[in-house]
């Protein structure tokens, strides 16, 4: 699986999913820090990544498309805020990757 990890988590999830064998990049891996989420979305769909984050306005710019990709990953308010945690909860969710 191929990940895009949102400026609104740490760089350690992105990381840590690389170092358990996934494909995982931070937007700042690609200077995108301080990118509207609308070009973060477009990015993610050219290198058919999904988009992890805890900003909501990713799932209403996913809503408004008429596009079935790319998938996305929320975090929500109830879940954990340390990127330790967020980690553990994602790598619990996937398969090992490859």
């Amino acid at each position: 699986m191929k990940f895009l990890i949102d400026n609104a988590l740490s760089p350690y999830i992105a990381e840590g999913l690389r170092k358990s064998g996934h494909d995982a990049v931070h937007v700042c891996d690609y200077s995108m820090g301080d990118a509207e989420d609308s070009v973060i979305l477009v990015r993610a769909e050219q290198q058919e990544r999904i988009i992890v984050s805890s900003d909501t306005d990713f799932g209403t710019l996913l809503a408004l498309r008429d596009k079935a990709k790319p998938s996305f990953i929320l975090f929500r308010s109830g879940a954990p805020h340390r990127p330790e945690a967020q980690l553990a909860l994602l790598l619990s969710n996937l398969p090992i990757g490859n």
